[in-house]
């Protein structure tokens, strides 16, 4: 199924045009009183049924670490049904100790890419950004055979939005702040200045080793600050709130509830 995208897109659809007020350029919606304030509606993630979720591991330098920076990005997926809305509830899946929280700069991929030759074709294959909280649950990913796949894929491990921001609005990506508060405790406050691989090598350096798709999601990596970080690590549990945001992307909130 082809990928839903928010109005920010120029994607090609078969429902009718929007309104002209909403194809006007934010500052002058906003000038015109041409807004809307989502009050108790839900908010769903600004893209549907990606083809895939892809992230990069240990893409941060962490303070008082001296060990060398990886070769190449260390690469992993997340089951496509983990996406969730910014604001929806993080479930703890059954037998789970060790659930814990990642704030990240999301890619969503705009071109059908392989083979990208450089960094330039690379920035020109994204759609726009979003804020993603990459939920883990560490014990899954670590103790049950070694596939991260396990602790990364459980239904609202993916929290994602609350807006696709499109390259040219956002801008220059490299020093981005990103920020999550658990229980109103921050927790994380770092910026992408600290990142490893940039978003450029991360989509050229995946395209050699297979297809990305309109609307794929990548996930970049977290700054210090995650349960695990901690001393001594600190993992979620029901009744729990988290509360993350980032430069440009907007902020999440979340409350955890335990599996049914």
């Amino acid at each position: 199924m082809s990928p839903t995208w928010s109005r920010t897109t120029t994607r090609r659809s078969s429902q009718p045009a929007a309104p002209v007020s909403w194809r006007k350029p934010p500052a002058a919606r906003r000038a015109s009183g041409a807004t809307h304030r989502f009050v108790t509606e839900r908010i769903g993630a600004p893209i549907a049924r990606p083809h895939q979720i892809l992230g990069v591991g240990a893409n941060y330098r962490s303070p008082g670490t001296h060990a060398p920076p990886p070769r190449e990005p260390l690469v992993f997926s997340k089951a496509p049904n983990s996406l969730c809305g910014p604001h929806d509830p993080i479930c703890i899946p059954r037998g789970s100790t060790q659930t814990d929280w990642e704030v990240e700069l999301g890619i969503v991929i705009g071109t059908r890419s392989l083979y990208l030759a450089d960094d330039d074709a690379a920035t020109a294959a994204i759609a726009g950004y979003v804020l993603v909280n990459d939920i883990t649950e560490r014990s899954f990913q670590k103790e049950r055979g070694g596939q991260w796949l396990k602790g990364k894929s459980a239904p609202t491990f993916t929290p994602c939005g609350p807006w696709l921001a499109t390259p040219d609005d956002l801008g220059d990506t490299s020093d981005l702040r990103l920020w999550l508060d658990h229980n109103g405790t921050r927790r994380q406050d770092g910026t992408t200045a600290d990142i490893i691989f940039s978003p450029a090598h991360i989509i050229r350096h995946l395209s050699q080793f297979m297809v990305l798709e309109p609307g794929d999601l990548i996930n970049t990596g977290t700054p210090f600050g995650a349960g695990k970080d901690l001393t001594p690590p600190q993992y979620l549990s029901p009744g729990d709130t988290l509360t993350c945001g980032g430069d440009g992307l907007g902020s999440q909130h979340q409350t955890v509830t335990a599996a049914p």
